[in-house]
Protein backbone atom coordinates (compact mmCIF):
# COMPACT_ATOMS: atom_id res chain seq x y z
CA UNK A 1 0.00 0.00 0.00
CA UNK A 2 2.75 2.81 1.17
CA UNK A 3 4.72 1.49 -1.89
CA UNK A 4 1.71 2.23 -4.36
CA UNK A 5 0.68 5.42 -3.03
CA UNK A 6 4.44 6.31 -3.71
CA UNK A 7 4.44 5.44 -7.14
CA UNK A 8 1.50 7.62 -7.27
CA UNK A 9 2.68 10.25 -5.95
CA UNK A 10 5.31 10.35 -7.96
CA UNK A 11 3.16 10.20 -11.12
CA UNK A 12 1.12 13.23 -10.01
CA UNK A 13 4.00 15.11 -9.84
CA UNK A 14 5.54 14.82 -12.97
CA UNK A 15 5.89 17.91 -15.19
CA UNK A 16 5.30 17.82 -18.60
CA UNK A 17 5.59 21.68 -19.37
CA UNK A 18 8.30 21.17 -21.90
CA UNK A 19 6.19 18.77 -24.04
CA UNK A 20 4.33 18.90 -27.10
CA UNK A 21 0.51 18.33 -26.49
CA UNK A 22 -2.51 18.55 -28.59
CA UNK A 23 -6.31 18.20 -27.28
CA UNK A 24 -9.97 18.72 -27.76
CA UNK A 25 -11.93 20.49 -25.89
CA UNK A 26 -15.99 21.75 -25.48
CA UNK A 27 -18.02 24.11 -23.30
CA UNK A 28 -20.10 27.51 -23.23
CA UNK A 29 -19.86 30.96 -24.00
CA UNK A 30 -21.65 33.55 -22.30
CA UNK A 31 -21.41 36.28 -24.95
CA UNK A 32 -22.85 39.87 -24.82
CA UNK A 33 -22.43 42.95 -27.21
CA UNK A 34 -21.64 46.69 -25.79
CA UNK A 35 -22.00 50.23 -27.19
CA UNK A 36 -18.62 51.60 -28.20
CA UNK A 37 -19.85 55.37 -27.93
CA UNK A 38 -20.79 54.57 -24.43
CA UNK A 39 -24.76 55.19 -24.93
CA UNK A 40 -27.71 53.39 -23.60
CA UNK A 41 -28.14 49.59 -25.10
CA UNK A 42 -29.98 47.27 -23.13
CA UNK A 43 -29.24 43.92 -24.26
CA UNK A 44 -28.84 40.61 -21.95
CA UNK A 45 -26.43 37.98 -22.00
CA UNK A 46 -26.85 34.50 -24.11
CA UNK A 47 -25.39 30.96 -23.94
CA UNK A 48 -23.84 29.26 -26.52
CA UNK A 49 -21.51 26.39 -28.12
CA UNK A 50 -17.81 25.74 -28.33
CA UNK A 51 -15.69 23.23 -29.24
CA UNK A 52 -12.70 22.23 -31.17
CA UNK A 53 -8.45 21.73 -30.34
CA UNK A 54 -5.75 23.15 -29.24
CA UNK A 55 -1.79 22.42 -29.63
CA UNK A 56 0.68 23.87 -27.07
CA UNK A 57 4.29 24.34 -28.46
CA UNK A 58 6.54 24.75 -25.12
CA UNK A 59 9.51 27.76 -25.97
CA UNK A 60 11.29 25.70 -22.42
CA UNK A 61 9.89 24.60 -19.97
CA UNK A 62 8.18 27.93 -18.35
CA UNK A 63 7.02 29.65 -21.83
CA UNK A 64 5.06 28.58 -25.07
CA UNK A 65 2.66 29.35 -27.62
CA UNK A 66 -0.87 27.24 -27.74
CA UNK A 67 -2.88 28.42 -31.07
CA UNK A 68 -6.14 27.05 -31.09
CA UNK A 69 -9.25 26.65 -33.80
CA UNK A 70 -12.69 26.61 -32.30
CA UNK A 71 -16.41 26.63 -33.47
CA UNK A 72 -18.07 29.56 -31.09
CA UNK A 73 -21.46 30.85 -30.69
CA UNK A 74 -22.27 34.21 -29.56
CA UNK A 75 -24.84 36.83 -29.48
CA UNK A 76 -27.26 38.44 -27.63
CA UNK A 77 -30.83 38.75 -26.12
CA UNK A 78 -32.39 42.78 -26.33
CA UNK A 79 -35.77 44.30 -25.33
CA UNK A 80 -37.04 47.56 -27.00
CA UNK A 81 -39.88 49.43 -28.38
CA UNK A 82 -40.48 50.48 -31.66
CA UNK A 83 -43.90 52.13 -32.29
CA UNK A 84 -44.98 51.66 -28.92
CA UNK A 85 -45.09 48.02 -29.19
CA UNK A 86 -42.61 45.92 -27.33
CA UNK A 87 -40.10 43.32 -28.69
CA UNK A 88 -37.69 41.08 -28.54
CA UNK A 89 -34.56 40.43 -30.76
CA UNK A 90 -32.52 37.34 -30.36
CA UNK A 91 -29.14 37.28 -32.11
CA UNK A 92 -26.76 34.06 -32.51
CA UNK A 93 -23.99 34.13 -34.33
CA UNK A 94 -21.64 31.55 -35.36
CA UNK A 95 -17.88 32.03 -35.87
CA UNK A 96 -14.44 29.70 -36.28
CA UNK A 97 -12.01 32.08 -33.94
CA UNK A 98 -8.59 31.41 -33.67
CA UNK A 99 -6.99 32.18 -30.59
CA UNK A 100 -3.01 32.48 -30.70
CA UNK A 101 -1.83 32.03 -26.99
CA UNK A 102 1.53 33.28 -25.47
CA UNK A 103 1.65 31.07 -22.35
CA UNK A 104 3.45 31.50 -18.67
CA UNK A 105 3.46 27.96 -16.76
CA UNK A 106 4.67 28.67 -13.45
CA UNK A 107 4.23 25.35 -12.16
CA UNK A 108 2.69 21.68 -13.76
CA UNK A 109 -0.73 22.24 -13.06
CA UNK A 110 -1.31 25.82 -14.24
CA UNK A 111 -0.68 27.75 -17.12
CA UNK A 112 -1.79 31.42 -17.80
CA UNK A 113 -2.80 32.62 -21.32
CA UNK A 114 -3.06 35.97 -23.44
CA UNK A 115 -2.80 36.78 -27.28
CA UNK A 116 -4.65 37.52 -29.82
CA UNK A 117 -7.85 36.45 -31.57
CA UNK A 118 -9.12 35.96 -34.94
CA UNK A 119 -12.42 35.41 -35.70
CA UNK A 120 -14.10 34.96 -38.69
CA UNK A 121 -18.54 34.62 -39.10
CA UNK A 122 -19.86 31.96 -40.56
CA UNK A 123 -23.66 31.99 -40.03
CA UNK A 124 -25.93 34.79 -37.85
CA UNK A 125 -29.21 34.09 -36.87
CA UNK A 126 -31.76 36.86 -35.71
CA UNK A 127 -35.26 36.14 -34.10
CA UNK A 128 -37.49 39.46 -33.81
CA UNK A 129 -40.46 39.09 -31.71
CA UNK A 130 -43.82 41.35 -30.67
CA UNK A 131 -47.11 41.05 -29.60
CA UNK A 132 -48.24 41.30 -33.70
CA UNK A 133 -45.77 38.96 -35.60
CA UNK A 134 -42.42 37.08 -35.04
CA UNK A 135 -39.61 35.95 -37.74
CA UNK A 136 -36.48 34.82 -38.55
CA UNK A 137 -33.77 35.64 -40.75
CA UNK A 138 -30.25 33.74 -41.31
CA UNK A 139 -27.78 34.51 -43.28
CA UNK A 140 -24.77 32.64 -43.93
CA UNK A 141 -21.06 34.18 -45.00
CA UNK A 142 -17.99 32.74 -46.88
CA UNK A 143 -14.47 33.28 -45.76
CA UNK A 144 -12.35 33.17 -49.08
CA UNK A 145 -9.80 35.66 -47.92
CA UNK A 146 -8.54 35.08 -44.17
CA UNK A 147 -7.83 38.61 -43.95
CA UNK A 148 -11.07 39.36 -43.59
CA UNK A 149 -11.76 38.98 -39.89
CA UNK A 150 -12.59 40.33 -36.65
CA UNK A 151 -9.93 40.85 -34.47
CA UNK A 152 -9.94 40.53 -30.90
CA UNK A 153 -7.74 39.84 -27.52
CA UNK A 154 -7.91 36.95 -25.40
CA UNK A 155 -6.60 36.08 -22.01
CA UNK A 156 -7.49 33.00 -19.66
CA UNK A 157 -6.21 30.35 -17.68
CA UNK A 158 -6.11 26.57 -17.79
CA UNK A 159 -5.73 24.37 -14.49
CA UNK A 160 -4.48 20.44 -15.81
CA UNK A 161 -5.34 17.96 -13.76
CA UNK A 162 -3.35 14.77 -15.64
CA UNK A 163 -4.85 14.78 -19.36
CA UNK A 164 -7.61 16.70 -18.16
CA UNK A 165 -7.96 20.42 -19.01
CA UNK A 166 -10.36 22.94 -17.44
CA UNK A 167 -10.38 26.77 -18.79
CA UNK A 168 -11.77 30.02 -18.47
CA UNK A 169 -10.91 32.76 -20.69
CA UNK A 170 -12.37 36.26 -21.10
CA UNK A 171 -12.49 37.83 -24.80
CA UNK A 172 -13.28 40.66 -26.47
CA UNK A 173 -13.27 42.23 -30.07
CA UNK A 174 -11.31 45.40 -31.18
CA UNK A 175 -11.76 45.76 -35.00
CA UNK A 176 -12.90 44.62 -37.84
CA UNK A 177 -10.04 43.74 -40.83
CA UNK A 178 -11.41 43.95 -44.58
CA UNK A 179 -9.28 41.95 -46.46
CA UNK A 180 -7.60 45.06 -48.29
CA UNK A 181 -5.46 46.00 -45.83
CA UNK A 182 -8.16 48.86 -44.10
CA UNK A 183 -9.89 48.29 -40.77
CA UNK A 184 -12.79 49.75 -38.70
CA UNK A 185 -13.96 49.70 -35.39
CA UNK A 186 -17.37 48.52 -35.09
CA UNK A 187 -19.82 50.33 -32.87
CA UNK A 188 -20.81 47.13 -31.18
CA UNK A 189 -18.51 44.69 -30.15
CA UNK A 190 -19.30 41.00 -29.10
CA UNK A 191 -17.48 40.59 -25.53
CA UNK A 192 -17.59 36.97 -23.95
CA UNK A 193 -16.87 34.89 -21.20
CA UNK A 194 -16.00 31.27 -21.82
CA UNK A 195 -15.41 28.03 -19.87
CA UNK A 196 -14.14 24.82 -21.37
CA UNK A 197 -13.47 21.44 -20.54
CA UNK A 198 -10.56 19.72 -22.57
CA UNK A 199 -9.01 16.50 -22.80
CA UNK A 200 -4.74 16.08 -23.88
CA UNK A 201 -4.34 13.50 -26.50
CA UNK A 202 -1.12 13.08 -26.02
Amino acid sequence: MIVGFAINQGEAQVDDRAAFQIGIKAGANLSNVYDTQGEDFDADGKFGLVLGAFMSVPLGSTFGVQPEVLFSQKGFNAKGSLLGSAYSLTRTTSFIDVPIYFTIKPMSTLTLLVGPQFSFLTKQKDVFENSITSFEIEEEFKNENLRKNILGVSLGVNLNISKIVLGARASWDLYNNHGDGTSTTPRYKNVWLQTTLGFRLF
